[in-house]
């Protein structure tokens, strides 16, 4: 296989043709150290300057906070660069998605902000140790790149994709689904639904993980298969307050499917519930967006294929943090977030193409994600019907967490721009009790037992 040189030339990816087996070669691999952050990134600048080069991170605590506040928005005081809408999107467009076009028309209000971009990305060492590791190890699945990965842990995977754009295309939505968000956490946050200008409360919950493909005293060898496990304990509305869901996420779908369990108050008893992925839609976003549009992406590749386009200076949502300090009445207008409170910038992302494998079906025909070279986030995805049309836009929203450290999600939007209605997907408002800090808080073991569900229930 061969492997990609990830320099950009007028916005596109230029291929190397460097031999490898199947993974890169250490000369390869040792660009990590050197031209590429130890993410897989380019370090440098862009040649206009307007994307600075990676320094190293946001890895400073502000005086007088802990991990128990939430932390504050960084760049207050940037100055916006521009304010792009429907009035000068075309001045734009080669740094514009189709969805966000497409929002522009649709919608006269919804607009763009852009600001100074600032490259926030950072992990800790030992995660760089695992990344560098990953590049000389990880291997897709002889089976194809979109069933899984073996040889890699506690890292991205493909750090350097593959130069075979159709091998590359699903190494970069692994590692977008095997992102940083640490290794565990527990938290409070809420959807909410705005359909037709009626904005209501779809799920409030508490909501916990750990990761076991992200644990400093783990290793290859004795990795799991899960690359995080999901808990929810619903409490709002009322109807499903007692709720419980346990949910684990493998790295090989071909091997262990996603693996979900509820508990349902109502009848006192655990259930399996292998119905909770691809394109089912969710209950807790009210069935307005689908399980595999959380996180703009979540969950197994392998009903479609992934292909790279190449990859190019976007703008994308980015460092948040400002989100949080909100209300969910006053960030969350009839048709869209409200602009003024969403930071956009400029970064290289990775443009990868998902069609349908033969044979496979979802509601989703294609799609096309905007993946940040610095954190492999899906930070945008366009959706569109059987038809061609413009059909979803989702979005993610990052917040910098410098105690950790990390860019990490925060929350994310799907918006139905044919039914005129979108869902937030889980995020901190300055709603109480929905306001709270992302806590590194690790779970007992036990809690990952469905029968722990099942020793709650109520008879």
């Amino acid at each position: 296989m061969k492997k990609l040189s990830t320099w950009v030339a007028s916005g596109l990816v230029i291929f190397g043709a460097h031999a490898a087996l199947a993974a890169v070669t250490p000369d390869q691999a040792a660009l990590l150290k050197t031209t590429l952050t130890p993410m897989g990134s380019e370090r440098a600048g862009s040649a206009d300057g307007l994307i600075p080069p990676w320094t190293g991170g946001l890895t400073t605590m502000p005086a007088g906070l802990t991990p128990n506040d939430l932390m504050p928005d960084f760049f207050a005081s940037d100055p916006k660069v521009v304010t792009i809408d429907a009035s000068n999107m075309a001045q734009y467009k080669d740094r514009l998605t189709d969805g966000v076009m497409a929002m522009m028309t649709k919608y006269p209000g919804f607009h763009i902000d852009v600001y100074p971009t600032h490259r926030t990305a950072a992990l800790p060492q030992w995660v760089y140790d695992n990344i560098y590791q990953n590049a000389l190890n990880a291997k897709p699945l002889p089976q194809g790149a979109r069933l899984g990965f073996t040889g890699a842990y506690g890292g991205y995977p493909f750090p350097i994709p593959d130069a075979d754009p159709d091998l590359a295309g699903a190494e970069i939505m692994w590692n977008h689904n095997c992102r940083w968000v640490g290794s565990a956490d527990d938290r409070i946050i809420a959807s909410y639904v705005m359909s037709h200008g009626v904005l209501t409360l779809a799920s409030g919950y508490q909501v916990y993980q750990d990761s076991p493909y992200y644990q400093q005293d783990g290793s290859l060898a004795t990795y799991s298969g899960w690359i995080r496990r999901f808990g929810i304990n619903y409490l709002a509305p009322p109807e499903i307050n007692g709720q419980q869901l346990i949910e684990w996420q493998p790295t090989n779908a071909l091997f262990s499917p996603t693996q979900v369990w509820s508990y349902l108050n109502g009848q006192g008893r655990v259930r399996k519930a292998p119905e909770e992925t691809y394109d089912d839609p969710s209950s807790a976003a009210d069935d307005v967006a689908n399980e595999d549009e959380y996180f703009v992406f979540y969950g197994a590749q392998d009903r479609y294929d992934w292909k790279l386009i190449g990859k190019k200076e976007m703008y994308i949502p980015y460092n948040n943090n400002k989100l949080a300090f909100v209300t969910a009445d006053q960030a969350q207008l009839p048709n869209y977030i409200n602009p003024d409170d969403v930071r956009w910038e400029l970064h290289r992302v990775w443009i990868v193409d998902a069609t349908l494998h033969p044979g496979d079906r979802n509601v989703v025909p294609h799609r096309r994600y905007y993946i940040d070279e610095d954190t492999w986030n899906a930070t945008i995805g366009d959706e569109w019907d059987a038809q061609g049309n413009i059909w979803k836009v989702d979005m993610m929203f990052t917040q910098d967490l410098p105690y950790m450290p990390g860019t990490i999600y925060m929350n994310s939007v799907t918006y139905n721009l044919q039914a005129n209605e979108y869902v937030t997907l889980g995020g901190p408002w300055a709603n109480p009790p929905y306001n709270d800090a992302y806590l590194p808080t690790e779970e007992p073991q036990q809690t990952w037992n469905p029968q722990t569900l099942g020793a709650q229930a109520q008879y």
